[in-house]
């Protein structure tokens, strides 16, 4: 696969992220010729209801039969009615719903049809981002490392600095911008930290009927169990050489680990793990980042922002310090993405996903 080389021709891409957290869909305008951000657009969001919610979550980790057909209606419904609310696309990438992910057995699952929408929307959809990878050997994820070059280059970090992505799975990237390209060695190195806010928000949802832990509320009431807490680090994946990728429900156990512990203690020890599987996920960065800016859900929720600062060894601070919007950096990256796939790009490398070489994802749909 051949380098982002020459100047293409700037594009207004609308990206559109459904995640692990089960919250909704988030849509994004990025100004972008694939190699550079150039301008940042409007953006929406459209929450799923509680009936939507459940629907989604009773297909998560099937790979087919009813549940995976209902849970594309519901997908392909929002998508439709919130990505028609744009005006004066050139170009959507669509991430779609991932259901399920299993990338050294099945595969990777993600539902939504890019053709259909194509077709609705009136301009080429790109989707299906993730099987070109896996088919060659990659974790099929994370797959925002691109992204984060490229924004590293825009806020004019001067050295290695690192994105952490909390969202129902955690994911670090670590980029070094005075690479020339994100396909050189050494430019980003990319995996999957562990459970982010998907546990946490499956207890607060069986317990106490809440979609999250608003604000840390009930964690910062609790304290961390730290025999669970040491079980879950025990865990093989945390030794396991990046990079790596999780389902969001390969650690559905802990749920079990924190099953006899009060709200408070089980939410709190929940929210310690999560800030565990990122420190012992920083010990692979090749040198220590400068900074550490967050994005995803997890930047609000005070508890876990404290606890991250208390175990890394560099700053933590929520991306909006530089600039971006953490809410809807995800959705960016996918149009980011999308328009590399187009140019014939790469959007995954062995850095980011382990694949054996540079690889353009995704399947471009013209109405």
């Amino acid at each position: 696969m051949k380098k982002a080389r020459g100047q293409a021709m700037p594009m207004r891409v609308l990206g559109a992220m459904s995640g692990t957290s089960l919250d909704g869909v988030d849509a994004a305008v990025l100004e972008t010729d694939g190699q550079q951000v150039l301008a940042f657009g409007e953006a929406g969001y459209r929450p799923y209801s509680a009936a939507e919610r459940e629907v989604l979550r009773a297909a998560l980790g099937k790979w087919t039969g009813p549940e995976v057909e209902a849970a594309a209606q519901v997908l392909q419904s929002a998508h439709m009615e919130l990505l028609q609310t744009f005006e004066r696309i050139d170009l959507v990438g669509f991430h779609g719903q991932t259901l399920a992910h299993d990338p050294r057995g099945r595969g990777t699952l993600q539902i939504g049809d890019g053709a259909a929408l194509a077709q609705v929307l009136g301009v080429p959809v790109v989707w299906d981002f993730r099987s070109a990878d896996v088919e060659l050997g990659g974790e099929g994820a994370p797959l925002a490392p691109f992204y984060h070059f490229a924004l590293a280059r825009h806020i004019g970090a001067q050295g290695p600095i690192a994105f952490l992505n909390l969202g129902g799975v955690g994911n670090l990237t670590y980029v070094d911008p005075r690479r020339p390209e994100p396909t050189d060695p050494g430019a980003l190195l990319a995996f999957d930290t562990g459970p982010a806010n998907a546990p946490l928000n499956d207890l607060m949802s069986a317990r106490l009927g809440q979609d999250f832990d608003k604000d840390g509320a009930v964690a910062a009431r609790g304290e961390v169990e730290q025999g669970a807490l040491e079980l879950f680090l025990a865990e093989p994946f945390f030794a396991r050489i990046p990079p790596k990728s999780l389902d969001r429900n390969d650690f559905a156990e802990m749920i079990e680990l924190v099953s006899e512990l009060d709200d408070p203690d089980a939410a709190a020890t929940l929210t310690g793990m999560c800030a565990a599987g990122v420190a012992a996920g920083m010990e692979h960065c090749p040198e220590p980042p400068a900074q550490v800016y967050v994005t995803g859900g997890g930047r609000h929720n005070p508890v876990l922002m404290q606890m991250l600062e208390v175990s890394l060894d560099c700053p933590v601070t929520p991306v909006e310090t530089v600039g971006l919007d953490g809410d809807m950096l995800e959705a960016q990256a996918f149009a980011f993405l999308a328009a590399r796939v187009l140019q014939g790009w790469a959007t995954s490398c062995p850095g980011t996903t382990g694949v054996s070489a540079n690889v353009g994802g995704g399947v471009v749909s013209r109405p």
